[in-house]
């Protein structure tokens, strides 16, 4: 783990919230000028603390206003069916995020799809591609907090 100072903190925590905002509110909020506070940023995009910077988008408003969690066990453990499970979440772009369990889960996995008939499609598509023990659908209904930011401490130590 990389030890962040406050600055360094600081800044993260800017990002998180708000990618688009300029280095001077950034260093202004970090307590830096701005090229101090640019090169930090560099420093912490090449350490791979920041790990890169997107748009956020609202997924109803694309066209996916139906999200699923996966519960996947596996047949067996084996590094072939591993590296097949893997080559095949890949290829699947609705599979937003694929995590290896620990507990009754082998691999829990958050999709989004425009509804029941597109995950039908995925869900098929997915137990087409690789044998699968068991697999378990958890349908959302209602969103009711997200955010891509860390609670990263700011304060002084």
């Amino acid at each position: 783990m990389t030890e962040l100072d406050l600055i360094d903190r600081k800044i993260v925590a800017e990002l998180m919230r708000d990618a688009t905002m300029p280095i001077a509110q950034i260093a202004d909020k970090a307590g830096l000028s701005q090229t101090p506070c640019w090169k930090r940023i560099q420093k912490l995009e090449a350490t791979g603390v920041l790990a890169g910077r997107v748009a956020l988008a609202d997924p109803e408003k694309l066209g996916f206003g139906l999200t699923v969690f996966v519960g996947i066990e596996a047949p067996d453990h084996s590094s072939d069916w591993r590296g097949s499970f893997a080559k095949a979440v890949e290829t699947i772009p609705e599979i937003m995020e694929v995590y290896r369990m620990a507990g009754e889960l082998d691999y829990l996995l958050r999709v989004a799809v425009s509804d029941m008939s597109a995950y039908d499609t995925l869900y098929k598509r997915l137990t087409d591609a690789v044998p699968i023990k068991n697999v378990t659908s958890h349908f959302a209904m209602e969103r009711m907090k997200y955010t891509t930011a860390y609670p990263v401490d700011t304060r002084n130590r």
